[in-house]
């Protein structure tokens, strides 16, 4: 089976850059966005073969999820269940006969780190959520998860050291959910592997400079490891400020 997942900071826009094309030469089993910053009946997007899921946060033009897959689930599921948390469209479940699939859109902790607090909390949550699941059946989990978890996943990790998405805070929840049993399934593949990153700031051009970030993330249960194929970062594919990820999977 074939995953991907894509940040596109605004399916809108996306559109317009080429999405559709990507979405179609790309013929996943499983397609998801983040960042859609749509709310429900503001885009229809023709995708014959594909069940379409939405997730919108209730502020406009903002964050918001997507699911498109080729088969129907058994049942799916918005948000983790906690009020607080699901406000902002950024978690959908698909449940299937052997795992559970799951979207995210891991809440940013902004300039000066004001919504860490918040972001802490959010982790500790999200994580309890994806163990229940994991008692019924494997978990594959994607997303921008807006962490960049060891100085090889950022070009610049000195001078970002304290910025958001690089706190020792949030690096540290990254590393409870692996101890809690889940694959960072890139660097499964790709333990040392540099240069690579799915995010560029649209400043400074930092693309062109390949000044990026790896935060965006395929991570399975430890039970699925032996049905991992691969795991791809599709740096060459542009219309976002992020790139697609895809995982393989038999």
């Amino acid at each position: 089976m074939k995953f991907i997942s894509w940040n596109v900071n605004g399916l809108r826009a996306c559109v317009q850059k080429g999405f559709m094309d990507f979405f179609q030469k790309a013929d996943a089993d499983i397609f998801c966005i983040q960042e859609s910053k749509l709310q429900k009946g503001q885009i229809e997007l023709d995708m014959p073969g594909y069940h379409q899921y939405w997730n919108c946060a209730e502020k406009k033009g903002y964050s918001g999820t997507a699911v498109f897959s080729k088969k129907e689930p058994v049942s799916v599921f918005y948000g983790i269940g906690i009020e607080e948390h699901d406000r902002e469209g950024r978690v959908i479940t698909l449940e299937y006969e052997e795992f559970y699939f799951v979207t995210v859109y891991t809440p940013n902790s902004q300039n000066e780190l004001a919504r860490l607090p918040y972001r802490m909390r959010w982790e500790e949550a999200f994580l309890s959520y994806l163990k229940k699941l994991e008692e019924k059946k494997p978990v594959v989990f994607c997303g921008d998860l807006n962490v960049a978890h060891k100085e090889i996943d950022l070009k610049n990790p000195k001078t970002n050291r304290k910025n958001a998405g690089f706190t020792d805070e949030e690096r540290q929840k990254f590393t409870e959910l692996l101890n809690a049993g889940f694959i960072d399934t890139f660097r499964y593949f790709y333990p040392d592997k540099e240069g690579i990153y799915s995010w560029w700031s649209y400043r400074f051009s930092a693309r062109a400079k390949n000044a990026g970030w790896r935060i965006d993330y395929f991570c399975v249960s430890e039970i699925l490891k032996d049905k991992l194929v691969d795991a791809k970062i599709l740096t060459e594919v542009t219309g976002s400020d992020h790139c697609p990820i895809e995982l393989d999977i038999c």
